[in-house]
């Protein structure tokens, strides 16, 4: 699905990534873990077009999307992403923000657009909320309601960047769940977290970003139960018993 190759990016003097080296197959989940500025965030963005590589390839699906003659709207429209802040349209209802890109880039017909965004919200108990402006939402609605906006398209990877970070912990859930329920639905997922304990129970993959660099991966079992190196045991001392 997705192989990135000696990926590197820089801001000034700044190294963010340095040789990043990915493989991502269809229906796997792969969880990126680090501390804050370990180059989580920058690997999304890049993956997603949103920052420029300075040196290295993006693969998806064969093609090469790093490629500066690759029109970025057409890779985005193949993939959903979400960041910390929810980013909906504050001026359009929920179910609107919902259906936005099924209608206007993938040009679906807005009868079967609203249909299948009805179908998504009421899988996430949303629908009551689908005529509901994003300010009537609580944190976890919006953020569930953003995550239903990226998958609505029905995309091909989904993004996601420390959803739950600006979330209270008691919403934290609801929106992990959402996540959890994609994963088990084969939907293939790169996301950025500092939940250890659902990464340990949902990814296929983990792996921990330490400066730019992969510093270790492995399943959850090895990364969790039995990491390799130094940096990895020490930082999830942090989280987990």
């Amino acid at each position: 699905m997705l192989r990135l190759e000696n990926i590197h990016k820089s801001f000034g003097d700044t190294e963010g990534l340095c040789g990043i080296d990915l493989t991502i197959d269809s229906h796997e989940v792969l969880a990126l873990i680090g501390a804050s500025g370990s180059g989580k965030s920058t690997l999304l963005r890049t993956i997603n077009l949103l920052e420029q590589v300075d040196d290295g390839q993006i693969w998806l699906r064969g093609v090469d999307i790093s490629d500066p003659a690759v029109k970025p709207d057409a890779v985005r429209a193949r993939i959903g992403a979400v960041f910390q802040s929810y980013n909906l349209f504050p001026h359009l209802s929920v179910l609107d923000n919902v259906t936005l890109s099924s209608r206007h880039v993938h040009r679906m017909p807005a009868a079967e657009a609203e249909a299948h965004g009805m179908e998504l919200l009421e899988r996430v108990g949303l629908a009551a909320q689908a005529k509901s402006f994003p300010d009537r939402l609580s944190g976890g609605q919006q953020q569930r309601v953003a995550i239903v906006r990226a998958i609505a398209a029905k995309p091909e990877l989904l993004l996601l960047d420390e959803i739950t970070s600006a979330l209270d912990p008691e919403l934290v859930t609801e929106v992990l769940d959402l996540v959890r329920s994609l994963a088990a639905d084969g939907t293939t997922i790169v996301m950025a977290t500092h939940e250890m304990a659902f990464a340990r129970d949902v990814a296929d993959t983990v792996v921990f970003l330490d400066h730019g660099v992969i510093a270790e991966s492995g399943s959850p079992a090895e990364v969790f139960g039995k990491p390799r190196e130094t940096r990895t045991r020490e930082f999830l001392a942090r989280f987990l018993d």
